[in-house]
């Protein structure tokens, strides 16, 4: 089923940091939607293995491979078990940029253990459509009872580092202590070895993978070749979702400072902002609820291009955010009219877009003149 729609946009220019916007009813932008897969659970996790084929991590512990042109889905075999309570199950899926990583696909997930679970980072090789010699990499030290803010999204430099996030457990004091893994980014080689120039790897009471700290529950990640940097985005608590520029060894604050309050009111913690801390780049209030992360880049001439894409759950939209020099940023808001909880993303080589919405949908959305 192809669908034209029109959708209305939503537009500020102000400062980072600032949170309101105003709507522009001459701005519109006409996008193709159609959907590609229906799946029986939520799409966590997205990935293309080339333009014709993406790989569809499901939450309750499923993969799929879906031929994006025939709409073909076939399961895959081989992947462990999940603890599918709450906010846990199988989470991201993702595939090194590097040639010759021996067809390798890594992959996120909420380990079960004896105390509970934990974010974990995996890997295995894909064999038509079965997954082999699996292999954890790291299975972190966040073991809590509960079942909130695992994170957990992957992405990976063009040096031999893959990058994964870890939500601060439900237990927010861990994100401010660096002997536990919870509230932070990791940064290890692809086997799983911890590098050299790790920040933390000097401190004997901290964890050496660490990269940065101080997250609630980092849901995108993105490293951007073309400028050599990391950034995230964050659920913050009552308003106070971030886009953060993760630098090594930074402290992102939480929850010592949030632009967001506690949901019964009040602010937390010493404000919004405090020396010693990195500030967001962006700021949404009120919470709009991010996704996953993408810097948009396509061959074909868009306005689209170097902007931050991520779909939004709570707001039910698709979210464009683009920040200029001086750290002013405008931001566009699209298919609002869906009124979809959207979750995952990815992009392929043209400028298509794919979108796993929490009702199980897989969308291609493509970009007037894509």
């Amino acid at each position: 089923m192809k669908t034209w729609i029109v959708l209305l946009a939503s537009t500020l220019v102000l400062p980072a940091h600032a949170s309101n916007h105003i709507t522009d009813s001459e701005k519109k932008t006409p996008l193709q939607v159609e959907t590609i897969a229906q799946f029986n659970g939520i799409p966590w996790g997205l990935v293309l293995l080339d333009n014709q084929t993406a790989i569809v991590a499901i939450k309750n512990g499923a993969a799929y491979r879906v031929n994006l042109a025939t709409r073909m889905t076939t399961r895959l075999t081989g992947l462990p078990n999940v603890d599918n309570r709450g906010q846990g199950g199988l989470l991201d899926v993702a595939i090194p940029p590097i040639a010759n990583t021996q067809n390798w696909l890594y992959f996120t997930y909420a380990k079960p253990t004896s105390e509970g679970s934990t974010t974990a980072l995996g890997r295995a090789k894909l064999d038509n459509n079965h997954l082999s010699d699996w292999q954890d990499v790291l299975v972190t030290n966040a073991v809590v009872s509960g079942t909130k803010h695992y994170g957990s999204r992957i992405t990976f430099d063009n040096k031999g580092h893959v990058f994964f996030s870890i939500g601060d457990r439900g237990e927010r004091d861990l994100a401010q202590d660096l002997s536990n893994h919870a509230g932070s980014i990791i940064r290890l080689r692809l086997d799983g070895s911890v590098p050299s120039d790790n920040p933390f790897v000097s401190d004997a009471n901290s964890r050496n993978e660490i990269w940065s700290y101080g997250h609630r529950n980092p849901q995108g990640i993105y490293y951007d070749a073309k400028t050599d940097t990391l950034w995230s985005n964050e659920h913050g608590p009552r308003g106070g979702d971030e886009i953060n520029l993760i630098r090594a060894g930074g402290n992102y604050g939480w929850p010592i400072v949030s632009y967001g309050k506690e949901y019964w009111g009040p602010s937390i913690g010493d404000g919004a902002e405090k020396e010693g801390i990195d500030n967001p780049e962006v700021v949404f209030t009120p919470s709009i609820a991010p996704g996953s992360l993408l810097r948009y880049k396509s061959s074909n001439a868009s306005d689209w291009n170097g902007d931050f894409i991520s779909p939004a759950l709570a707001l039910r939209h698709l979210n464009r955010v683009s920040i200029n020099q001086d750290g002013e940023y405008t931001e566009t808001r699209y298919l609002e009219d869906l009124n979809e909880r959207l979750r995952s993303i990815a992009q392929d080589d043209t400028g298509v877009l794919y979108i796993g919405t929490d009702s199980g949908k897989l969308l291609k959305v493509t970009l007037n003149g894509s």
